[in-house]
């Protein structure tokens, strides 16, 4: 099978590129900047990726190379950082730019027998830079530029070495995929042999070899990540598998009643319902700071999974649903990549979990988990749903947690739900929630001044998660929503539309 790495240079997009690459059809791996060039000899790549990073070259302590990299002999692709790290090892120059480059531009093309093979002149990419080549190594010559970037791309075909400055790996890129297949086949020489089938196989059979004859728990969330965990793990042990479904109090209005029945209905797993609703609100009561709601949680979590190991006879092994963006926001596990916040089941866990964790889906992405709950036949209202967080309504009441403010944000949110499906545009949206605010508001109802809470509704559109724009809902929806919100839940009197994409804003607000 064709192997593709992917060095990382903390670039919050990393993951991102070996999800195009596999993608289209050539299995990749993620590694760090700092392997020992003998663990890359080993390992026999076809081709490498530099990935992007948000340092500059000539900076003390900036993340390099490994000796040797260049004499490998097979295809090298720079991207951002990766293109001014190739071109700074190689004997080019990197500096400063005097004029930052961020966003949207349009690729000037100057040579299209390589990388730029089939694309049009003045394509749109996507950057993010503030460094620039000012020299190109020996062997370089230049084949498109931005109107502030000169060596937007440049190519060494002798040695098979090419950089592009912008990110092909992002939508925002128009023709991202088209660079990428250009490098994985037409300079590469690879064929796409790479599935989800083939990645479910593989991962049962690493599970096996993990767990052995031990017994494993699966933490049940209600969504598709967790569910398709739930069928690998099955896949891999059979019946030495037993899923948990948690009433942690922080679930959607009817959530754990309705799903506790299609757990039963249609699907063939042994699954266990406990209610800790009581221990989850107590611990949270007063806390306000959201890293401390998901260590809190995360560690509740933990302890309900390890008495049910108990009374099962003592299961070591934990399977989650842990994807790649929660591990990219929660820790730098790959790279120098900046931590954004903990997920409950990744930076929320306590670090003496008792638990051999088992996370078949690290390494994919929301729309690739999709492809696989398909794969794997679940039933399409999992497929479809929208994420929920982990630590549920409890990122979602901004501020303190008590009763009265998720009583509040659970029935707005299912008014949001509800009208977001009535107006056809649920299946549009990557996620459509409300959030309670911390805040009061004067308002007048009934003659009466009103002093009450304020509900954000945020819908957003997202292919992986990764970014996200907010979606230019059609007035009368939103209209509809704030009527009812208002008028069908107590104590608030307010509500406003989120219209921040990220970056610079995360999806949820907590």
């Amino acid at each position: 099978m064709n192997k593709i790495l992917v060095l990382d240079f903390g670039s919050q997009y990393t993951q991102l590129i070996a999800r195009k690459v596999r993608e289209l059809g050539v299995y990749s791996e993620i590694w760090p900047s700092n392997i020992p060039i003998e663990r890359l000899q080993d390992a026999h790549p076809q081709a490498i990726i530099l990935s992007g990073g948000p340092q500059s070259v000539y900076e003390d302590g900036a993340p390099t190379a490994p000796a040797g990299l260049f004499d490998l002999g097979i295809p090298i692709l720079g991207i951002c950082y990766g293109l001014q790290l190739m071109a700074h090892l190689l004997g080019g120059e990197v500096a400063p730019s005097s004029e930052r480059e961020y966003g949207f531009a349009s690729l000037r093309i100057l040579g299209r027998r390589g990388l730029l093979s089939g694309l049009k002149d003045m394509e749109q990419v996507w950057m993010s830079h503030g460094d620039t080549v000012e020299k190109l190594p020996p062997g370089f010559h230049i084949t498109g530029r931005t109107r502030n970037t000169r060596a937007a791309v440049i190519e060494d075909p002798k040695r098979d070495f090419y950089g592009v400055q912008f990110h092909p790996e992002v939508i925002h890129t128009k023709e991202g995929l088209k660079v990428l297949s250009n490098f994985l086949f037409k300079i590469s020489g690879l064929i796409p042999d790479w599935d989800m089938s083939s990645f479910v196989e593989r991962k049962a059979v690493e599970i096996r070899k993990t767990a052995r004859r031990g017994r494993v728990l699966c933490g049940l969330s209600g969504g598709v990540d967790s569910l398709v965990t739930a069928l690998i793990v099955q896949k891999a042990v059979g019946k030495r598998l037993t899923c948990v479904f948690v009433d942690n109090g922080l679930l959607r209005k009817g959530q754990y009643d309705s799903l506790m029945a299609m757990f039963e209905s249609k699907l063939d797993l042994d699954v266990v319902g406990v209610d800790a609703s009581e221990e989850f609100l107590t611990a949270l009561r007063g806390v306000a700071d959201p890293e401390r709601k998901r260590k809190i949680i995360g560690a509740l979590f933990i302890k309900t999974f390890r008495r049910e190991a108990k009374r099962l006879g003592g299961a070591r092994f934990l399977a989650q649903g842990t994807i790649y963006p929660d591990v990219i926001e929660s820790a730098p596990v790959l790279g120098p990549s900046a931590m954004i916040k903990s997920h409950h089941n990744v930076g929320g866990l306590p670090k003496s979990h008792g638990f051999t964790l088992v996370e078949p889906l690290r390494e994919l992405f929301k729309d690739e988990v999709r492809s696989l709950a398909a794969e794997l036949g679940a039933d399409r209202a999992f497929v479809t749903q929208h994420p929920f967080p982990g630590p549920g309504l409890a990122v979602r009441v901004v501020g303190p947690v008590d009763r009265e403010s998720l009583a509040i944000v659970r029935a707005a949110d299912d008014i949001v739900v509800r009208e977001v499906r009535s107006a056809g545009v649920y299946d549009r949206l990557w996620q459509a929630f409300a959030v309670l605010l911390p805040v009061r508001s004067v308002g007048v109802m009934g003659d009466q001044r009103t002093y009450q809470r304020v509900v954000v509704v945020r819908l957003v559109q997202s292919v992986d998660g990764m970014t996200a724009n907010w979606f230019p809902a059609p007035p009368s929806l939103l209209a509809r929503i704030s009527t009812r919100i208002v008028n069908e839940v107590p104590g608030v009197n307010r509500v406003v539309y989120d219209v921040t994409s990220k970056p610079p804003g995360t999806i949820e607000w907590e």
